[in-house]
């Protein structure tokens, strides 16, 4: 049990971040994904969108003075247009064919907080999608890999067949920038590559 140096609260509901710490050799202390609206603002962009709910999300978690918050937002931008979760399958096709054969960037911004102190950093990962034939459009639908994914697709599980190129970084694109976030917890005080006992 650790007993020494800060709790690491993750802000976040998503298997695919504790997925990603756990490369680190990070188990988060808890786990409290935050309940904030995560809609966009009118005439908001996709970088500052996804920086603003990154931030919000480190400040609307309950946490002791010396614990470390670390939250994370992912956004898909095609141009301005920020493709969020989809609800249904009707309208993860709508961003599929949207995204069908075209690049588009992917934003992850991650903050990380204790006490008052906040340490942000975004990434912008370009990617491209494959030009995708009917099959492969209602092929991957059925996989239901969709559901609660920005853009409605996961580059690591079957869409990855679907992403000839990307330029960046592709922890980012599952969610968690691990270069970035392993500085920000450092720098928060965090006893990364160090033995916690």
């Amino acid at each position: 049990m650790d007993t020494e140096g800060p709790r690491l609260i993750l802000g976040s509901g998503s298997p695919r971040r504790r997925e990603l710490l756990a490369q680190l050799g990070i188990v988060a202390d808890d786990i409290r994904p935050p309940d904030i609206d995560e809609d966009p603002r009118k005439g908001e962009l996709p970088r500052p969108y996804c920086v603003r709910l990154a931030r919000e999300k480190a400040q609307a978690v309950q946490a002791d003075p010396d614990d470390i918050v670390l939250t994370a937002d992912t956004t898909v931008a095609l141009g301005r247009r920020i493709l969020g979760k989809p609800e249904t399958a009707a309208e993860a096709a709508e961003f599929l064919t949207a995204l069908s054969g075209r690049r588009h960037r992917v934003v992850t911004a991650v903050a990380v907080r204790r006490g008052d102190r906040i340490w942000e950093r975004d990434v912008v990962t370009a990617v491209k999608m494959k030009q995708l034939s009917n099959d492969e459009l209602n092929g991957y639908l059925a996989t239901e890999d969709w559901l609660g994914k920005a853009g409605g697709y996961g580059i690591q599980g079957p869409a990855g067949a679907l992403i000839p190129w990307i330029n960046g970084s592709f922890t980012a694109v599952v969610g968690l920038p691990l270069l970035e976030t392993a500085h920000l917890l450092q720098a928060a005080g965090y006893p990364l590559w160090k033995e916690r006992t």
